[in-house]
């Protein structure tokens, strides 16, 4: 009898500690099912081709990213509010723009408006040269600390004004920038590599903006409008400009 009683508690004792590991691998799969539903039905079906995104976006945990109460929210065709009132863009338009860079392995990217950091770990499934400024410092350390939990070692994260990029590691295969501008910033049209790509909302920062990608060629930019969107505005030395 005490031998049966002693079994009893053992496996009550087993059956507690796999309660909370089967808990957490549902949840994974839960979360993975979302993404895979998240990549046919709004990215594959609306044009997104390249199979290193889908990849990246099928692989990335974008809930990790989100605040913890929006997490079932994720994976959702729409943007979500972080911290200091700033965003994460909508799964379709990170897709689309990292799609425009036409990135490959090895390339050189530079991303202004780190965020919360999922684009910049969108972009690391890709190549293993991230370069990511953030100008407000809450959000910078957040997002550093975030990729380097989910060990997106090959990003770097910096806390300053991306209108003046990161000169010391240009030039750059290809830019995004993840905030709305009314100009191209100058300094980014000078560290990107001939030939090189850059993608960044430009218009009213007030309103609506023409998602542009911009090709260096010949030195100067030449530009391509992609679609309408709504950004956050690019602040710091840009606002200087537009007031001058």
């Amino acid at each position: 009898m005490r031998k049966y009683v002693l079994f009893r508690v053992f496996v009550g004792i087993v059956v507690l500690l796999t309660i909370p590991f089967l808990s957490i691998c549902d949840e994974d799969d839960v979360y993975s099912r979302k993404r895979e539903m998240m990549v046919r039905t709004q990215l594959q079906g609306r044009g997104i081709k390249d199979k290193k995104v889908l990849d990246a976006m099928r692989n990335v945990p974008r809930h990790l990213f989100v605040r913890s109460n929006l997490r079932s929210k994720a994976y959702n065709d729409y943007p979500l509010e972080i911290d200091e009132g700033q965003t994460i863009s909508q799964p379709y338009i990170v897709a689309m723009m990292t799609q425009s860079l036409d990135l490959e392995k090895g390339q050189k990217v530079l991303e202004i408006g780190t965020g919360s950091g999922y684009q910049a770990a969108v972009l690391a499934h890709i190549t293993d040269q991230v370069y990511s400024i953030e100008i407000r410092e809450k959000l910078a350390k957040k997002a550093e600390a975030t990729l380097k939990k989910l060990n997106y070692d090959q990003v770097q994260v910096k806390w300053s004004d991306g209108y003046f990029g990161w000169e010391e590691n240009a030039p750059f295969d290809a830019i995004i920038v993840t905030c709305a501008a009314n100009h191209i910033p100058p300094p980014l049209i000078k560290q990107l590599k001939e030939g090189g790509k850059l993608i960044i909302p430009l218009g009213s920062t007030l309103l609506f903006q023409s998602l542009t990608l911009v090709t260096k060629t010949e030195g100067k930019p030449k530009t391509k409008q992609l679609l309408d969107v709504r950004f956050v505005p690019m602040v710091g030395e840009v606002r200087k400009e537009n007031s001058e």
